[in-house]
């Protein structure tokens, strides 16, 4: 199976139609029928359902477009890394980012960096601790930025400095609005907005034996989608402080979960990771800022 194969099937399965994929492709439309058949023959499974003006994906083709993807993706990071190893002023760096408010600090040292090295470029990848580890693992990414204490064993770690601090969102005309800190008490009953990772792993810690008595109404990966639903007045959302817009615009309000619950946010790196030039550079540079004594 061939690189290039692949990227005729998935320019097929992104267009659903053989024409414009043959188009963007700059080939013939019977050379691209061609491949397609021959990589159904090779794979001896129907990729498409043919119809006159479209075509659509099997469950097979649709498995494959997964796979093609990220195939696709190692092999250009591949070709990127190779092209990068004798170039030190530029290339490219891969981020999984799941959310947290103490991503400014890697803002700010890729901000630093980016002004010392203009042809540096960065990717990054949004989601839950689960996803951008797993993307890690696959060597999707150069590193991976969680809000969950990391496997010592099998990464490199660099602890943030600052936690993030839990609380309350929820509309601005709540009862609870007027209080300046929610305790668990204060949320039972209560319809409730998390992330499956903060439910999970960080309330329990918080609520103790009171966490069965929570009721979870719905999980959400972001945080932004869930505070849209607290608008609505559909429930209240538990989250990270500054993950979302409670200005006095907004009509949501942000409190405090008391007592406190801070969760703390690290950078990770798989061992024996090998770095482009870059790369390694870059990490040299997160090291120095935020301080050798959180490196693990």
């Amino acid at each position: 199976m061939e690189i290039r194969t692949l990227r005729y099937f998935l320019e097929t399965a992104r267009e659903e139609n053989m024409s414009k994929a043959a188009e963007r492709l700059h080939v013939s439309q019977s050379a691209l029928s061609k491949q397609l058949k021959g990589l159904e023959e090779e794979l001896g499974k129907k990729l498409f359902i043919r119809h006159s003006f479209s075509i659509e994906l099997t469950e097979e083709g649709m498995l494959l477009r997964k796979r093609a993807e990220d195939l696709l993706a190692m092999a250009d990071k591949i070709t990127a890394e190779f092209a990068a190893m004798d170039d030190i002023v530029g290339g490219n760096i891969y981020f999984g980012c799941a959310e947290s408010y103490q991503i400014r600090y890697l803002a700010g040292v890729i901000k630093k960096f980016k002004k010392r090295y203009p042809q540096f470029h960065y990717h990054i990848t949004s989601g839950d601790t689960e996803l951008v580890t797993e993307k890690l693992d696959r060597g999707l990414l150069d590193f991976a930025v969680i809000v969950e204490e990391p496997d010592y064993a099998k990464y490199n770690v660099l602890k943030v400095p600052q936690g993030d601090r839990w609380g309350l969102v929820m509309p601005a005309g709540c009862a609870l609005a007027d209080k300046e800190k929610i305790t668990v008490d204060d949320l039972i009953g209560l319809p409730l907005f998390c992330s499956g990772q903060g439910w999970q792993k960080d309330l329990p810690r918080w609520c103790g034996e009171k966490m069965s008595q929570l009721t979870l109404e719905g999980s959400f990966r972001l945080s932004y989608n869930a505070a849209v639903f607290a608008r609505e007045g559909l429930g209240c959302l538990l989250t990270f402080e500054h993950l979302v817009n409670t200005g006095a615009q907004s009509g949501l309000t942000f409190r405090p979960l008391h007592p406190p619950l801070l969760t703390n946010m690290y950078i990770i790196w798989k061992k024996r990771q090998i770095f482009t030039p870059v790369a390694e550079r870059f990490l040299d540079e997160l090291q120095k800022e935020l301080g050798e004594e959180n490196y693990k």
